[in-house]
């Protein structure tokens, strides 16, 4: 069995560079790998283009590596609830690409697959489409749209084994899965590591031949970013 497992965080992220192109997955602080973000902040790398859902808040998430101006361009869906990404971008400071979150999704999955690029009805007539080949598929008109090219993918998972196969939790089943395997080098942080053989295969949802290291998280916070609660 072929193992992927790392010591530690500082091991996960060797090879890291100025000006690389990150995945990394969540959807605003759900499922955000935590650790490597702080490793990342740590590493104090810059010139980062990063293509995630969002960029979490103002003090957690990517809202540090933002903080520090670690942060040149960021692909997303959208702003979220970071005031920080939304001053950079109205000022001009950073670089910002909003991407339609169904196509951010399937550029992802695109790259993952092995297919160069895909035709997306989502976006024609708009901004979004221009200076893109366009083509008309039974009477509907699609955008093409070339599949993302990133250096590393940072994943969060709930529980993985030492050969990198990954369940997911809940809500923390939103872009990590389809962002496996879509980058040169796929890093993953877990909460459970366990040996081979110890999960379920029916209930893998990554298998580990889209992994390349996998490591043992720790000190979780799992922020909420809005609570909603009715009165008793």
């Amino acid at each position: 069995m072929i193992r992927k497992t790392v010591n530690n965080v500082e091991e996960a992220l060797e090879g890291i560079q100025d000006g690389m192109t990150f995945m990394l997955g969540g959807f605003g602080l759900s499922g955000i790998p935590e650790n490597s973000i702080s490793e990342l902040v740590n590493k104090n790398v810059k010139d980062l283009t990063c293509i995630s859902n969002n960029a979490g808040v103002d003090d957690f998430g990517l809202g540090l590596l933002l903080k520090k101006n670690q942060i040149k361009k960021m692909i997303s869906s959208y702003v979220g609830e970071n005031g920080e990404f939304e001053r950079q971008m109205l000022s001009g400071e950073l670089d910002v690409e909003l991407t339609p979150q169904g196509t951010l999704a399937a550029k992802c999955q695109a790259a993952q697959q092995g297919f160069p690029a895909i035709f997306t009805p989502a976006g024609y007539g708009t901004e979004v489409a221009e200076g893109k080949e366009v083509r008309d598929f039974d009477g509907k008109m699609y955008v093409l749209e070339e599949a993302y090219k990133a250096d590393f993918a940072f994943i969060k998972a709930w529980k993985g084994d030492e050969a990198g196969n990954l369940i997911f939790k809940g809500t923390a089943r939103n872009f990590n899965p389809c962002m496996c395997g879509a980058a040169k080098v796929t890093v993953v942080e877990v909460e459970e590591l366990v040996k081979p053989g110890e999960l379920d295969p029916n209930q893998v949802h990554i298998p580990g031949i889209f992994v390349q290291r996998i490591f043992q998280g720790k000190d979780y916070e799992k922020r909420i970013e809005q609570k909603t609660v009715r009165e008793k």
